[in-house]
């Protein structure tokens, strides 16, 4: 159905821009409103960077697509290593960091224009984590969208399917991370004021995780922009890459992670 949707300027538009990483102007071609589309328009497309422009938006911008059986996924968040820190502060989490083809951080602004809707589509949110001992899991949640700057990125998912667990809602009662804004140690939006953990007072949850922004609640059991620990460091850190119905009972750092989204169109229920 992409193909009947008028995206005009969109797929076929060459245009200008700064090219950030060389620091020169480079001609570039807009490919579509983001990976979903490029793979629908272009079945045999191979992953890599490519340049997109969500309908509304007036700035292109690259991104990562992670080109898949199911569809074109674009790629928000990966980590492998400890070569980009995720200890940044706000106005760094809203640009962006990182390298697209290795360890980065889109945006949370990218992403706020990739989910916001409309056209009849909604977003499908995808995390993938791999272990220290050649384990993987996934989980994804339907619905998935970010709320304004104002709403701190407000994280807004759906239903849940997957082998991981469901970590944003919570390990235990009380700490569902869904409806909570986004969190970095100079801007504070989680639910401690203070949290209390056993003998342990914690107000800013971005601080124990070694200054990763989340969207926190009462810290919460899902946590991915945390410190990066090797191999034999991994266990019982505070910080770290936390999918807490995962790995247990003790603290576990994942070993890599990454966290995408897929257009999907919204499920229209007719009155009989």
């Amino acid at each position: 159905m992409w193909d009947r949707i008028i995206f005009c300027g969109l797929v076929i538009c060459l245009i200008c821009l700064t090219d950030q990483t060389q620091g020169q102007k480079t001609p570039l071609v807009v490919q579509g409103t983001d990976c979903t589309q490029i793979k629908t328009l272009s079945p045999r497309a191979t992953s890599g960077v490519y340049v997109i422009q969500p309908a509304g938006v007036t700035s292109p911008f690259k991104v990562y697509c992670e080109m898949l059986v199911d569809g074109g996924w674009t790629v928000f968040q990966r980590r492998t290593g400890a070569e980009v820190l995720f200890n940044r502060k706000w106005a760094v989490y809203k640009q962006g960091f990182g390298n697209l083809q290795k360890d980065h951080w889109l945006g949370l602004s990218k992403v706020f224009d990739l989910t916001k809707g409309g056209r009849g589509l909604n977003s499908t949110m995808r995390v993938d984590l791999w272990d220290f001992e050649g384990g993987t899991a996934f989980a994804e949640y339907s619905d998935f969208r970010l709320g304004t700057e104002k709403e701190a990125y407000k994280l807004n998912v759906g239903a849940y399917k997957g082998n991981a667990g469901d970590a944003i809602r919570g390990k235990y009662a009380g700490i569902d991370q869904n409806g909570f804004g986004f969190s970095t140690t100079d801007k504070d939006n989680d639910g401690c004021s203070p949290c209390i953990f056993g003998d342990i007072a914690e107000n800013t949850c971005s601080f124990s995780e070694g200054g990763g922004g989340w969207w926190y609640s009462r810290c919460g059991s899902a946590s991915l922009n945390g410190d990066w620990h090797p191999a034999g460091e991994h266990i019982g850190w505070n910080s770290g890459l936390h999918w807490a119905t995962w790995k247990g009972p003790a603290p576990y750092s994942a070993r890599a992670s990454r966290m995408m989204i897929k257009s999907v169109w919204k499920k229209i229920i007719t009155a009989n």
